[in-house]
């Protein structure tokens, strides 16, 4: 994103800079990035200014917000240049085939016996269950995504605004150069291509990035078990850490219940 900001928006922006990526030559400028704390009403506003200027904004966190660094945001950790396109993937194709890594029993993982990781995944084990249908949206998901903004930000109010020139939220991640999910896959396009079929098939709205974590609004959660856990099997794919780590007890079924009528989703990536 080369031209500043601010020439292509009615909302006053405060104090910020554009950051350049910490690899090449200086000449790639993905993001532009608030100086101080971001607010939800100008977060709303940009919003739904984004189909005149092109700019999508995200609420961003850091990995430590004492450091003056505001990792990896302010420090230029992102690399937009690693990226592929989000459109060039396959979002079914991604999700089985990640499923089929993280199912696999490891005969010397010393952790979790092959019934015990089978299990995780019940009532699916290894068998990948295909997508959840597509649902249809009780509420409008652009109004949704700005009430979770500011739900967010109550719960993180050191978060800064950042404006990346995206066609949608789930480009914005590629765009930008975001590499939460480095410790699964350095390719963040291939998660764009993902979060972009969420955008459509469930009302899906990006609204903050974190270092490793990622935060979504759900227009269209899904309501019953049978659909549930077909979501929750997605996001096992996507990012197993929200069950191997996140869900107590640690197993799909548990996440299920979790993310049933929910509408915000949050991934992190150990």
């Amino acid at each position: 994103m080369h031209p500043e900001p601010r020439l292509s928006l009615e909302a006053a922006l405060p104090p910020g800079r554009m950051i350049t990526s910490a690899e090449g030559d200086g000449d790639v400028q993905p993001l532009w990035l608030s100086d101080r704390p971001a607010t939800a009403g100008l977060w709303a506003q940009i919003h739904a200014e984004h189909t005149r200027s092109g700019l999508w904004p995200l609420l961003l966190d850091s990995l430590d917000p004492s450091d003056d660094e505001f990792r990896p945001w302010g420090s230029g950790e992102i690399f937009p240049e690693q990226m592929s396109a989000p459109a060039s993937h396959d979002p079914a194709g991604l999700l089985e085939q990640w499923w089929a890594t993280y199912t696999a029993v490891d005969e010397g993982d010393d952790m979790l016996s092959a019934e015990k990781r089978l299990a995780v995944t019940a009532p699916f084990g290894k068998d990948w269950p295909g997508i959840a249908p597509a649902r249809s949206a009780a509420a409008d998901p652009d109004e949704l995504a700005a009430e979770y903004a500011q739900v967010f930000l109550t719960g993180r109010p050191q978060s800064r605004l950042g404006l990346v020139a995206a066609a949608s939220g789930s480009e914005a991640l590629a765009v930008a150069g975001w590499c939460g999910p480095l410790s699964h896959d350095n390719d963040t396009a291939k998660f764009s291509a993902v979060v972009r079929d969420w955008e459509r098939r469930f009302g899906v709205r990006v609204v903050a990035v974190g270092f490793s974590t990622l935060h979504l609004s759900v227009a269209a959660p899904p309501m019953n078990e049978k659909d549930a856990l077909l979501v929750a099997a997605e996001h096992f794919a996507v990012c197993p850490d929200n069950v191997w780590q996140g869900s107590r007890p640690y197993m799909l079924t548990a996440y299920a219940e979790q993310i049933t009528g929910a509408h915000s989703w949050d991934f992190w990536w150990d």
